[in-house]
């Protein structure tokens, strides 16, 4: 016990950089005390979901002592990504196939328990029970080291890696709960603040992670990931200046990073970048959403990655749907569509559709909806997020042809599909959200009431998203509810909407009313 203790002090004196740029976190263990700050930084960039670095200060980790079994543990764990459900087992268990057998007699009970929960990781069950089993061993271990607080932040993101349906409020709030209480005993834990984020980063919950996400990149701001998780919470409130100016820094340093390291930009770059675009796009600030979608352009062209193609055929699609602009250069560009995948090449064909609609192009519009349908009939097993889509698509087709009732029939159903999936964070999918665009289909028929009704409906599921307010503000005038115009007018007030955007103006059917006066009282 003696030997942990020295080391704990020793990383308190030798590595202040790594507390105040990646966090703080104890973890006592038997390595050797020169291999201690490459350790740490590993753990705490492991915390911080930034995985490719931490492999790297694990590595270097075991090459100071060869016999460092955690160091061998945490390198293991950075192949397996609970929150993605993604996990090569392969290669944790050549890590640890790599660790001398040694190594395991040097370690203390608690590090042998540590241990252990990776047998059960890496297991021969199937992937899912084992996740659940290493959710429920990792409990375990928490439970017999209470004061332990990676052991504790672990088990939460364990248990939020058992959701493999998606989004579970019974289970997302169980890894809360413990992640909160981490984050009360320790307010610099990485980890801790990063799985509150996790746990409550949607429309109903989010409150509960306001104080976490305003911490957390504070913790660790050289982890870019820090930088971005904070937009999870602002995204699910509608904080649109929030959400634009973390992106802005998290872009900012994963893309300074990747270029330092000669790469083109990854996958902690591009997920920034997207939602900062959309989030200016919300902002109605639609010249620096353009502005940003040719910077984006430039970096997949000139560093061409799947990654970066998917991406920008993200972008174009929100760009183009948020922004109205159906007669400008992006929308009617085309992205390359090959190794996409299945869900951003029917964004894409969605997309085509709209453009179609827009210069009433029969044969183009029956095009873009026979591409859409094709994924429907290729064999892959499509959520209700592609079928909404391609619900969407043919009820607007069908009301283009004059056939109403059957068009909003469609419509009806992709809002019900939407109403299936579990609320989720960023920006929404399917990329036009059903029940907003019903809402706007009724507008433009005159059934106001209806139209109220879903734009309110889509303002649940996506707080303060512009089109649904623009929506809200011109149904709630229709039939006299003034407490749904104002709120509406409030909400736009809040993200400084620009009254004179050409894009509110482009919304043809939607007919002009006055302009609130932000700031002014009621």
């Amino acid at each position: 016990m003696t030997r942990l203790f020295c080391f704990v002090v020793l990383l308190t004196l030798a590595v202040p950089g790594f507390a105040q740029s990646l966090g703080e976190v104890t973890f006592l263990n038997s390595g050797a005390p020169e291999a201690q700050e490459r350790f740490m930084r590993g753990l705490l960039l492991l915390h911080s979901f930034e995985y490719d670095d931490s492999r790297v200060a694990f590595q270097e980790a075991r090459q100071i002592d060869p016999d460092f079994a955690m160091a061998y543990w945490g390198e293991a764990l950075t192949h397996n990504h609970p929150i993605w459900q993604q996990q090569d087992r392969d290669a944790a268990l050549v890590v640890l196939a790599e660790m001398p057998e040694e190594a395991r007699t040097k370690v203390s009970e608690r590090e042998r328990a540590y241990l252990a929960t990776l047998d059960v990781l890496y297991g021969e069950a199937d992937k899912e029970d084992r996740d659940d089993a290493y959710a429920a061993a990792l409990g375990e271990l928490a439970a017999v080291y209470p004061n332990d607080l990676n052991a504790s932040t672990f088990h939460a993101l364990a248990i939020l890696g058992t959701a493999h349906e998606g989004r579970d409020f019974e289970i997302y709030d169980r890894a809360g709960q413990i992640a909160l209480a981490a984050f009360a005993q320790n307010p610099r834990h990485p980890g801790a603040a990063h799985y509150v984020i996790h746990s409550y980063d949607d429309p109903l919950n989010a409150e509960k992670a306001l104080e976490a996400a305003r911490a957390y990149s504070g913790i660790a701001p050289d982890a870019p990931h820090a930088l971005h998780m904070p937009s999870h919470i602002y995204f699910a409130l509608g904080m649109w200046d929030e959400v634009a100016e973390m992106n802005r820094r998290a872009y900012g340093a994963a893309r300074a990073r990747d270029e330092a390291a000669g790469q083109p930009l990854g996958g902690h770059g591009w997920h920034p970048l997207f939602w900062l675009h959309y989030a200016e796009l919300q902002r109605g600030r639609i010249e620096e959403a353009r502005r940003l979608f040719h910077e984006a352009l430039d970096l997949a062209e000139s560093g061409p990655t799947r990654r970066g193609w998917s991406s920008m055929i993200a972008m174009r699609a929100s760009y183009v749907i948020d922004s109205m602009d159906l007669d400008g250069e992006i929308a009617h560009m085309e992205l390359p569509l090959d190794d996409v995948g299945t869900e951003t090449a029917q964004r894409d064909a969605f997309v085509a559709g709209l453009v179609a609609l827009n210069l009433h192009d029969a044969s183009a519009m029956q095009a873009a909806l026979q591409d859409v349908q094709n994924f429907l009939e290729g064999g892959e097993e499509l959520g209700p997020a592609e079928q909404s889509t391609a619900l969407m698509l043919e009820g607007l087709v069908l009301v283009e042809q004059g056939e109403e009732q059957d068009g909003l029939g469609k419509l009806q159903e992709a809002a019900e599909l939407d109403d299936l999936m579990p609320l989720d964070f960023g920006p929404p999918n399917p990329v036009k959200p059903a029940h907003e665009l019903l809402g706007e289909v009724l507008l433009r028929h005159g059934r106001y009431y209806e139209a109220y009704l879903e734009f309110e409906k889509a303002l649940n599921r996506n707080p303060r998203r512009r089109s649904s307010l623009i929506g809200l503000l011109q149904a709630g005038s229709q039939i006299g509810n003034i407490r749904a115009v104002r709120r509406a007018q409030q909400e736009l007030c809040l993200i400084q909407y620009p009254w004179n955007d050409l894009t509110y103006l482009r919304m043809s059917f939607l007919r002009e009313i006055p302009p609130p006066l932000c700031g002014s009282p009621d």
